[in-house]
């Protein structure tokens, strides 16, 4: 069984592949020009602004990052989420109804039998 594999373009078929080679290149395909060496990831500079903390100019990303560490702040969007997962606590619903029933006076509690009273069927 062979692999098959077609390339297309904006003006139809490209190239076709079959098992990892290159079988058909259409003949006015030029490869874009591109220079060999690689590009560099630049990010430039921020600009400067006046910190909310103590009011002094802050002119670069070094300086934010130590205003950020000194003063133990950190930047909205960028914070690390620490999730801890607390266990879940066992309900003994024996407890908290004879709890509920010792809080309660004589009267309340009459009132609640005569309420079930009333809603239960005979």
């Amino acid at each position: 069984m062979k692999n098959y594999k077609a390339v297309f373009d904006g003006k139809g078929l490209l190239a076709e592949y079959e098992n990892g080679e290159l079988v058909y290149l259409r003949s006015d395909y030029q490869p874009a020009e591109r220079s060999e060496l690689k590009a560099p990831m630049i990010i430039r500079d921020i600009e400067p602004y006046k910190n909310m903390i103590d009011g002094k100019m802050i002119t670069s990303r070094s300086q934010h990052r130590d205003l950020l560490r000194a003063h133990n702040c950190v930047e909205v969007g960028n914070e690390t989420m620490k999730t801890t997962i607390e266990p879940t606590k066992t309900v003994d619903r024996k407890k908290i109804l004879h709890q509920q029933l010792s809080d309660m006076s004589d009267r309340q509690a009459n009132k609640i039998l005569k309420q079930i009273k009333k809603s239960a069927p005979l």
